[in-house]
């Protein structure tokens, strides 16, 4: 065999092997989910015909590494969200649906501005329900031992779905994570609070908007929403603010962040005293500042990303005639990459801040770690990672 010939059979086994490997991998899963879908006594002929003919999606794992609430800074996240095209869409939609919605919001207590904040940020209306085969995305991800047990129980509820509404497998199509229709529900979402919203004896989340609205109101109701407030709103913080008090974990009442100088963007008091608070500053101290209320942490239950949650929390706020940020977003930051943070949490631990494993993704502990650092270095403590802080951990940008 020529060298050339040799370094090409030599390239293709080392590409094939891996994905033979996870194909074989695969095939004992479905064994697995046959015998799990018969224990949950579902019908033979879908543990055989359905269960039996899942296959495996290997891009669904590269989706599920890379998912950009969690990879995309703040700035990048919020501006290919929260677009002029988007808030004209949502009200136009709000406007097109505002009888419903308001049934909605008599029956649910969810205001009908944040339904279609929801819409617009899963699907853009309806625009692309997704494309990934659902069953086969589940089996996938359930096949993976990252999180193995979740998602087989969303398989499971898939299937209960399917069977229940006498759904097609080929209708069921939507993100890489298995989320489906107008406002992709994950399986066990739409078998425990999907509802028919146009009266026509189905739950189809892909066909019916009334049904996806009618849904998502319901849905949220469940996850706690209070009727009687909203998700939050900019704010503007004073200059000796204290930014370690910063983050979902630490809450005070309004009347509290009154008296240390937070006030909304025109400098009125913020009002309702009595209701608890975090503030957030997803891009540090340089950028827009957000006290958050009860409702942002339902909808983080939905997706629990603080960037998708305000974004939802401001699209809801422009839908009904709300203004623009009063901070811009393009701040001199250093651009955030996986690597990047990765670098940056193995430095922090090895000065002794904890932040775990090194994963290359900002969590609440490498927010603390942050902070404690830049405290101790005499930073501005927003668990930020800006220029000076890099430079302080010896990182070169």
């Amino acid at each position: 065999m020529k060298p050339i010939v040799l370094l090409i059979t030599s390239f293709i086994l080392s590409v094939s092997l891996p994905l033979r490997a996870q194909e074989q991998s695969f095939a004992s899963c479905i064994v697995e989910f046959q015998q799990q879908a018969r224990a949950e006594q579902l019908p033979e002929w879908l543990v055989t015909t359905v269960v039996g003919q899942l296959q495996l999606e290997p891009r669904v794992l590269k989706f599920d590494r890379a998912q950009p609430e969690f990879t995309q800074t703040f700035a990048d996240y919020f501006d290919k969200r929260v677009t002029p095209q988007r808030i004209q869409q949502a009200r136009k939609q709000f406007a097109e649906h505002r009888d419903f919605l308001q049934q909605l919001t008599i029956k649910y207590g969810v205001p009908g501005q944040y339904i279609i904040a929801f819409w617009g940020l899963e699907t853009n209306f309806g625009g692309y329900l997704g494309k990934m085969p659902t069953l086969n995305s589940l089996a996938t991800l359930a096949c993976d031992e990252r999180r193995k047990t979740y998602f087989t129980a969303e398989l499971m509820a898939a299937l209960r779905v399917l069977n229940r509404e006498k759904l097609s497998v080929d209708e069921m199509q939507g993100s890489w994570a298995g989320a489906m229709g107008h406002t992709q529900f994950m399986p066990s979402a739409y078998e425990r609070y999907a509802i028919d919203g146009d009266g026509d004896g189905q739950i189809n989340l892909w066909r019916s908007q009334k049904d996806a609205l009618a849904s998502a109101a319901n849905f949220l109701k469940a996850l706690g929403w209070q009727k009687e407030q909203r998700w939050g709103r900019e704010v503007i913080l004073p200059a000796a603010f204290d930014y370690r008090l910063t983050g979902l974990k630490h809450s005070e009442v309004l009347s509290a962040w009154q008296q240390q100088g937070v006030t909304r963007t025109n400098g009125a008091a913020l009002g309702g005293y009595d209701m608890s608070a975090s503030i957030l500053v997803p891009m540090g101290h340089t950028g827009a500042a957000f006290i958050t209320y009860d409702n942002f942490k339902v909808i983080m239950r939905w997706n629990n990303s603080e960037s998708y949650a305000i974004a939802v929390g401001h699209l809801a706020d422009r839908t009904i005639g709300g203004g623009s940020l009063h901070v811009s977003l393009q701040t001199k930051t250093p651009r955030i990459t996986p690597a990047l943070v990765t670098e940056l949490q193995s430095a922090l631990n090895a000065q002794g801040f904890e932040v775990g494993k090194a994963d290359g993704i900002i969590g609440s502990m490498t927010r603390k770690a942050l902070q404690n650092f830049q405290a101790r270095e005499g930073l501005v403590a927003d668990g930020y990672p800006d220029y000076s802080t890099f430079s302080a951990l010896g990182i070169k940008l």
